[in-house]
């Protein structure tokens, strides 16, 4: 199968997981407050498991020291995500909260629960430790600049205390999101500080673990090894008919008319990624890493947004609008991007 069959094939998967969520809403065998419940199941137990049994399985000590380059690479693309998403945010006469969560939705993709399947089905081998490097840097400015962005404009978060935030989490609307908002303890000032205990949730824990495992040459034992790869497979399907759920439950009429999120999608979801495939042609790495790389910015917009922007004080419907449009926008960019690049 080629690589472009096999991203078609994700992608439409993706929609069927959607449209399931969708009719469960529908047909009232899910609610909000059921939906809450999957969320967290796959926050805290699918997706880590996932990351952490697919990187032990995958990944020797000699792939990992030829990926250290991926951390160069992702803090250099979100440099540039920054600054493209602050220049047409003025296009687009952007201002204050809109303006930081606008940036936000352009920098931060939806890797988790999109980004992983997609590239570790295009490169068995080697795609979850990629994912895995580029999470170290991904949560790093997540929760440093992804906070300030979603604060509110002119404050800063004084302490929060714990929001379990994995790339690319699943967030609901209004209602939903009041399950993330009864873990946070927000406490608004004029400065802050950066506490690094905000970067340990379930996914950072699951890759250290991995990493400590790859080291040291430790194996899972084979009845672990199986039962945590069956636990890990659940975690895209079920965030992603969590998502199918959280759009049934929104107006779409409401947000599909919006000029700037369509914005993100041309820049972020096509142009760049363009741009970005090239640049990376002019480093010494593989094919491979150059790939990842360039499917990974090209993901629509991650989840965790919505929920910092309910916790901090700003417009998390803005900010679940923009998922909402990139998200459906994807199934049409993400195999669009990849055929251009076969042309470069």
């Amino acid at each position: 199968m080629s690589t472009l069959s096999i991203l078609i094939n994700q992608l439409g998967m993706f929609v069927i997981y959607i449209l399931a969520g969708i009719i469960l809403i529908r047909t009232k065998a899910l609610n909000r407050e059921n939906m809450e419940v999957v969320s967290r199941l796959v926050i805290k137990l699918a997706l880590p498991v996932m990351i952490f049994t697919n990187t032990v399985n995958g990944v020797d000590k000699e792939m990992l020291f030829h990926s250290l380059s991926i951390l160069g690479i992702a803090f250099f693309m979100y440099i540039c995500l920054f600054g493209l998403s602050f220049l047409s945010g003025k296009l687009f006469r952007l201002q204050g909260d809109h303006q930081q969560l606008y940036s936000a939705m352009s920098a931060f993709g939806n890797i988790g629960f999109m980004g992983i399947p997609i590239v570790t089905s295009i490169f068995p081998k080697r795609g979850m430790l990629y994912i895995s490097v580029f999470t170290m840097i991904d949560q790093l400015m997540l929760w440093t600049v992804g906070v300030r962005l979603t604060s509110k404009a002119g404050e800063r978060v004084e302490k929060v205390s714990e929001i379990q935030s994995p790339c690319g989490q699943p967030a609901s609307g209004r209602k939903s999101i009041a399950a993330g908002q009864s873990e946070i303890n927000e406490i608004s000032g004029k400065h802050s500080n950066f506490d690094f205990r905000k970067l340990i949730n379930p996914v950072t824990v699951a890759i250290v673990i991995a990493l400590i495992f790859i080291l040291t040459g430790i194996q899972l034992p084979g009845i672990l090894n199986t039962a945590f790869s069956k636990i890990g497979v659940t975690a895209t399907p079920l965030a992603m008919i969590y998502l199918g759920g959280v759009f049934a439950c929104m107006d779409v009429k409401k947000y599909i008319c919006k000029l700037d999120y369509y914005g993100i999608v041309a820049i972020k979801m096509l142009i760049f990624p363009v741009i970005f495939y090239l640049i990376l042609g002019l480093l010494p790495i593989s094919a491979e890493i150059r790939m990842t790389m360039t499917l990974t910015s090209a993901m629509p917009v991650m989840s965790s947004v919505v929920m910092m922007a309910n916790a901090y004080g700003t417009d998390g419907d803005y900010a679940m609008g923009g998922i909402l449009v990139t998200t459906v926008c994807s199934i049409v960019t993400l195999p669009m991007v990849y055929w251009i690049l076969q042309f470069i």
